[in-house]
């Protein structure tokens, strides 16, 4: 027996064990259960709205707006609601209310953060410590306690979990009075591949998303001068929409993306395909 013909047994037999889904089905969520952090804000609501309508069952979380977050929670459906928390210092009991309410939790999205607009030489500690407890202790915290729920569960049966970082473009690229945010970013980027080494094994995959200039309301008028460079600057000559953020999203947490973890996903319109010099 020829060495190709070994090979091809030996890959054709891999492929039938992988169970691999229809086309289909790849971006079907039913049955699954999310918790999306900071999703009364613009990129947190639209990934929400996302996988609610993929068909997971969504806990919308937010860490002051109550009403906010139980007015989007009615919006999506019976199989949504809400839960207040602070992301670095509830996380447990974040993780702990969606697993009463919902059973279990599959996919978890860490989007909660700041971005306060600093000088660098303004910047003291406590803003410092503030947004790095929130930014990335936030996502620290929300991954461990997510993650041993979802470590408990036959991955076999139930499905890989998911989780889904919000980075930034400027955790690849600085930006001027962004000092503290960048790093943050930066933090969170790393975090979600050493997060990826670690949980692998248990059947939990980790990925980031990397947006750069999302469009909310009243941003032309309140920056224009921002708004046209970013046009000019990407090569596809928009900002982006929450939609577009979520629908990258969508694809790490779903059967689209099983073999894909410790990656981060840039979506920039090409912003950063630009030479900088």
């Amino acid at each position: 027996m020829s060495c190709c013909w070994v090979l091809c047994i030996v890959v054709k037999t891999t492929v039938e064990h992988m169970n691999v889904p229809s086309v289909a089905s790849l971006l079907d969520l039913s049955g699954r259960v999310a918790i999306v952090t900071g999703a009364t804000g613009n990129i947190g609501a639209g990934i929400a709205k996302r996988l609610y309508e993929a068909g997971a069952s969504v806990m919308v979380h937010g860490s002051q707006r109550g009403e906010a977050a139980k007015s989007l929670a009615t919006e999506l459906g019976v199989n949504a609601k809400y839960v207040i928390g602070d992301v670095e210092r509830e996380a447990h009991e974040i993780c702990a209310e969606t697993v009463r309410v919902f059973g279990h939790v599959d996919i978890v999205v860490n989007n909660a953060g700041i971005q306060p607009v600093v000088p660098l030489l303004s910047i003291d500690m406590a803003l410092l410590i503030e947004m790095l407890r929130i930014n990335v202790g936030g996502v620290a915290a929300m991954t461990r306690e997510a993650a041993a729920i979802m470590a408990t569960y036959d991955r076999q049966a139930d499905g890989a979990g998911s989780i889904v970082n919000i980075a930034s473009i400027e955790g690849l690229q600085p930006a001027r009075m962004h000092s503290h945010y960048c790093t943050s970013k930066a933090a969170v980027i790393m975090h979600t591949r050493a997060a990826a080494l670690e949980l692998g094994p248990v059947g939990i995959r980790v990925n980031s998303v990397s947006p750069g200039l999302i469009n909310v309301e009243g941003i032309d008028h309140g920056w224009p001068e921002g708004v046209a460079r970013w046009q000019v600057a990407a090569p596809l000559q928009r900002m982006g929409e929450p939609e577009d953020i979520a629908d990258a999203v969508l694809f790490l947490v779903s059967a689209a993306a099983r073999w894909i973890t410790g990656a981060n996903l840039v979506v920039d319109g090409g912003v950063l395909s630009n030479n900088t010099w």
